[in-house]
């Protein structure tokens, strides 16, 4: 099968930094399914584990954590799926990536392909909708059934992948968002998405959120650096107040800050579910099903917002590159092996 992959961590202009290979086709276990691959996303995830290090894979390593396509074999102890269904998914970052024409998932975070959307429009979604739902409803307790409307939330880099996503969920889920972001093009899309209230993030922000009626904020989330934001959030978080960040520490930050407005901070990793393998793993399938309902009834949409052509090498080089240089807005796809 055709596959996109590395054998060296090599700065993303480096013509063999990601290649085209050949790699026999998986067989899967128990509880996989085996999908033809349709589309992909690249995350920053993607380019963190692609990053230049000093390491040498022996056989080819490939990288991909979203994918939508179509099952073609299931393992013995499959229950949820059958060949033929439309999956998406992000999958596990312990196992082997996306970037691949046939790839395996474990069926418990897999999940129904929105019947709304085609597989580009879907496969920008999982890995930042599972982020976001898990961030926004289980770290920060907020209900998504409407029962904690009026209540607001900052989302910090309202406009990237994660933050696509969390501003049309919080939507959804009756809150006030207030989101950051800067540029003429971030601000217009976090706004098209549901953002109430749109703050500069190169600019103080209390100052900004004073002058929009808040002294402070109930909850963040913060999908960009937690440590150049940590003494910000401590500042504008409320009494009470909840955090949550994806981005881990280089370095230790001051958890004292908190302590005088009882706040509390929280780390969201979508793969730890699959990491450790916890009981409620299929939790995962169960979002993502929630999450097509939700674009089939019209209340989020994708974050597609470029379509970088067929998977290729080349194409995913172009993408990572995109990433890199800090200016990209909603997800990043490709579509197709021909």
């Amino acid at each position: 099968m055709r596959a996109v992959g590395l054998h060296r961590y090599l700065p993303i202009d480096h013509p063999e930094s990601l290649l085209d290979v050949e790699l026999p086709e998986p067989e899967p276990g128990p509880r996989d399914l085996r999908v033809r691959v349709r589309a992909v996303a690249v995350n920053p995830v993607d380019v963190k584990v692609r990053s230049p290090k000093p390491r040498v894979e022996g056989a080819p390593r490939v990288l991909g954590w979203d994918a939508a396509g179509v099952v073609e074999a299931v393992g013995a102890e499959v229950t949820a799926f059958r060949p033929g269904d439309r999956v998406y998914y992000a999958g596990s970052i312990a196992r082997p990536g996306s970037n691949a024409e046939v790839h395996l998932v474990d069926e418990r975070i897999a999940g129904p392909m929105p019947r709304t959307l085609g597989f580009a429009d879907a496969a920008a979604l999982p890995l930042t909708a599972l982020t976001a739902w898990e961030g926004l409803f289980e770290r920060l307790g907020v209900e998504p059934d409407g029962r904690d409307a009026g209540r607001t939330v900052l989302v910090i880099g309202g406009a990237g992948g994660v933050g696509s996503m969390v501003v049309q969920l919080a939507k959804a889920a009756g809150l006030r968002v207030v989101a950051t972001a800067s540029r003429e093009e971030s601000r217009a899309w976090a706004a098209l998405l549901g953002a109430d209230v749109l703050v500069d993030h190169r600019a103080p922000l209390r100052p900004q959120l004073e002058a929009a009626g808040m002294k402070g904020v109930e909850l963040i989330f913060n999908t960009q650096s937690t440590e150049a934001w940590w003494d910000t959030m401590a500042d504008v978080v409320a009494p009470l107040g909840r955090i949550v960040g994806i981005v881990e520490t280089s370095g230790p930050v001051d958890l004292g800050k908190l302590m005088s407005k009882s706040a509390s901070f929280s780390w969201e990793l979508m793969f730890t579910r699959s990491i450790h393998g916890t009981p409620d793993m299929a939790a995962q399938r169960e979002i993502l099903a929630r999450v097509a309902a939700w674009v089939d009834a019209g209340r989020l949409r994708t974050t597609r917002r470029e379509h970088l052509g067929r998977i290729d090498a080349a194409n995913l080089r172009a993408a990572h590159a995109r990433l890199e240089s800090g200016q990209t807005v909603g997800k990043i796809v490709l579509e197709g092996w021909d």
